[in-house]
């Protein structure tokens, strides 16, 4: 079941299944190692942000991103 990133909880492993933004921001996404399939753990989450683990790297997203971003959770 697909939800936005901004409805997941901290502490839980998400794959990200589409991006609901234009050229521009998949780019800036792309250039941050998130594409279309990637795997990443949401490690803490505030008011109007997250911050994703992958491989080691941390990246924070603002809540305008965030909101385009749609994921499934993994088990």
């Amino acid at each position: 079941m697909l939800q936005n990133l901004s409805e997941i909880p901290a502490g839980i492993r998400v794959r990200l299944n589409a991006i609901n933004g234009g050229k521009m921001l998949k780019r800036r996404l792309m250039s941050l190692g998130i594409c279309i399939g990637t795997e990443f753990e949401i490690v803490n989450q505030r008011n109007n942000g997250v911050v994703l683990a992958r491989d080691g790297n941390r990246v924070a997203l603002g809540a305008g991103v965030i909101d385009k971003l749609l994921v499934e959770k993994i088990q």
